[in-house]
């Protein structure tokens, strides 16, 4: 009984030595602005942002961000809210400028979590609300991550089942309701969170939560793991990535390694590994439990003169969860990019 007893109280003390992961130390940034708390409070709700881009005046620009509970929000870059949808239990948003059909803002819908669909709007970039279209078929199973691609006059549309599979779509907007047509189907190993396309050649990437970052040729249905959860630079779950290009095949792929509330960047082509960064606290609070994420470059105004990450923030104190702003030029330089 002695013996058992050592053994029960020397388990128990290992278990308390036990700690969560923790990646290379990351450098710190801190947000420029945060949106108004998504509406539902107390609860898992703010999960993954879009970002439009007005050229004519960048300050302008708009955030689009998911209640997963209850719908669409759309944001001012000062963070206050400009409109609202209600589109039920929406997880990954994205949107393109399409040359005949406007701005499209998609999102992946699990009302019926087995059977995936698209939720559709139209960006009124004036007005700045969402406009419905219609609900286009996104496969079987839950929908989960979602991203997209305007290549030419086609849009294309990939629908991330939790479960692993992703599909890709050419959305078809020319009818009175959009309708979709399955192109081809991937799989990862095990649950899938973000996913995010190269604009130049439609290369594919995939977050695998456990596992991590899977890329995918244009046209291709077998893939390659590019950067594995290593405790190192990703630390599971990897959730939202983003990506920003420079020139023929240059730029960054940002991931969200949740694990321990740090984003990793790599370069491209290669998916070489550069550093870490989180958002620390400032003038607006910190980043925690990041779902997903938004990276444009670009100017969008004085506050973000190089570019725009937007991330999503699992604990924003007593409030509901929100979005936080950052500059991607203060990334940059923190990194020495």
């Amino acid at each position: 009984m002695r013996k058992v007893a050592i053994i029960l109280s020397l388990a128990t003390a290992l278990a308390g030595c036990a700690t969560t992961p923790t990646g290379l130390p990351p450098v710190a940034v801190t947000a420029s602005a945060e949106t108004v708390p998504v509406g539902t409070a107390n609860a898992d709700a703010a999960d993954d942002p879009a970002v439009w881009h007005n050229a004519a005046n960048p300050a302008a620009s708009l955030v689009i961000g998911t209640d997963k509970k209850a719908g669409l929000h759309v944001y001012g870059l000062d963070g206050a809210s400009k409109s609202f949808v209600a589109a039920g239990l929406v997880n990954n948003v994205a949107l393109v400028e399409t040359p005949g059909h406007g701005v499209i803002v998609a999102a992946s819908n699990r009302d019926n979590p087995v059977r995936a669909a698209i939720s559709i709007y139209r960006l009124d970039t004036d007005r700045a609300e969402l406009n419905f279209l219609g609900k286009a078929d996104g496969g079987e199973g839950e929908g989960y991550g979602f991203c997209m691609w305007q290549k030419g006059d086609e849009t294309r549309a990939y629908s991330a089942l939790k479960h692993g599979t992703v599909i890709e779509y050419r959305l078809d907007l020319s009818q009175a309701a959009p309708r979709s047509e399955k192109l081809r189907e991937m799989a990862i190993p095990t649950q899938i969170e973000g996913c995010v396309v190269d604009p130049r050649d439609g290369t594919l990437y995939v977050g695998e939560e456990a596992g991590g970052i899977w890329r995918f040729a244009p046209d291709e249905t077998q893939g390659e793991i590019v950067a594995a959860v290593d405790n190192r630079y990703l630390v599971a779950d990897v959730e939202g990535l983003a990506l920003v290009t420079d020139g023929a095949d240059g730029g960054n792929l940002v991931a969200s390694s949740q694990g321990d509330n740090a984003y990793a960047v790599f370069s491209l082509p290669d998916v070489t590994p550069i550093g870490r960064f989180r958002v620390a606290e400032g003038q607006f609070g910190s980043t925690e439990e990041t779902d997903g994420i938004e990276l444009v470059a670009g100017n969008y105004g004085p506050d973000f003169p190089e570019g725009l990450f937007v991330a999503q923030d699992g604990q924003n104190g007593a409030e509901a969860q929100n979005f936080k702003l950052v500059s991607w030029k203060a990334i940059k330089d923190a990194l020495g990019i």
